[in-house]
């Protein structure tokens, strides 16, 4: 079952900024990543799904309601964390900004609020004006988490946060995520992307240029190979097999996916001191794409 859809969303602003005829689904209890640069436009798309922007062409839909028209609905039901948080009143306190937006979400357990507030050991005594940036991101989390939402939507949810806080939220993202929630979240930290999300879509000028499995985007990276030789010559003769290698005295470094058995054949023949081998990272492929390295760009027409 979808719980988001868009389809053909289109909204232009001019000299090929905004988002152009984006098409995508989430189903139910699915946990997907949004990736972009600064400008791809994630946080346009997502403004969609909240029912903050009119599309000019196309639909976005949660819970197959009319992210538009039917706004008040799903902001009310849809735990979201803005990209930039802004608050009514700088001059609250984090409790009473707390209490105004349960009443005005209604139905928040009183544990669950507590417990949050306990996870990001957040002091709610502290007026907003003079909290740090890292305080306000974890006050809007619990604002996004508080009212035990079945789908969220966070737009670059760790921004401001230090390390020890990154890991508490991939944590408790992990644990929504064993309950079933739905999840769609952009993201520059790759690393909790490729550690919580099951599947991740890039957007490159506003338009979709892959969605892909993150166990496919594991299974088919490539491996970073370093190759140290006993002397250059060996280093040398094996860099001619691999044009693209980068050859440093007797160091050949290339990336290289599969062929495992034909490799180990090829350094037979040659005196080896040592072999270093890493997975590509998600941020590396991503890299590529954004490059245009890749030559198996594809949207999978079975979701888009």
């Amino acid at each position: 079952m979808n719980i988001i859809e868009v389809q053909n969303l289109t909204k232009e602003y001019g000299n090929h900024r905004g988002i152009f005829n984006l098409n995508f689904e989430v189903l139910q209890g699915e946990v997907v990543g949004f990736l972009g640069s600064n400008g791809a436009g994630k946080t346009t798309t997502i403004r969609h799904l909240m029912g903050f922007i009119r599309p000019q062409q196309g639909i976005s839909k949660i819970f197959n309601r009319n992210s538009f028209y039917d706004a008040a609905y799903i902001q009310e039901n849809v735990g979201y964390l803005p990209g930039e948080i802004s608050f009514l009143d700088n001059n609250m306190t984090g409790n009473a900004f707390i209490q105004f937006m349960a009443q005005i979400k209604g139905n928040v357990p009183k544990d669950r609020l507590n417990y949050l507030v306990d996870y990001f050991e957040l002091d709610t005594s502290i007026k907003i004006k003079k909290m740090s940036k890292g305080t306000k991101q974890k006050l809007g989390l619990i604002i996004a988490f508080m009212q035990n939402p079945s789908v969220l939507i966070l737009d670059e949810p760790t921004s401001g946060l230090d390390p020890i806080m990154q890991n508490k939220f991939i944590e408790l993202l992990k644990k929504e995520k064993l309950k079933g929630k739905t999840i769609f979240m952009s993201s520059h930290i790759f690393e909790e992307i490729e550690n919580v999300c099951d599947r991740v879509l890039m957007i490159k000028g506003g338009r979709l240029v892959t969605s892909q499995n993150i166990e496919d985007l594991r299974n088919n990276r490539q491996k970073h190979y370093t190759i140290t030789f006993s002397n250059t010559e060996y280093a040398s003769a094996f860099a001619r097999l691999y044009p693209d290698s980068i050859c440093t005295q007797n160091k050949v470094s290339f990336l290289l996916c599969g062929n495992v058995n034909k490799l180990l054949g090829e350094l037979g023949q040659y005196n080896v001191k040592d072999i270093l081998v890493r997975n590509q990272t998600i941020e590396e492929i991503f890299q590529q794409y954004y490059r245009g390295d890749k030559n198996d760009i594809f949207i999978d027409e079975e979701r888009a």
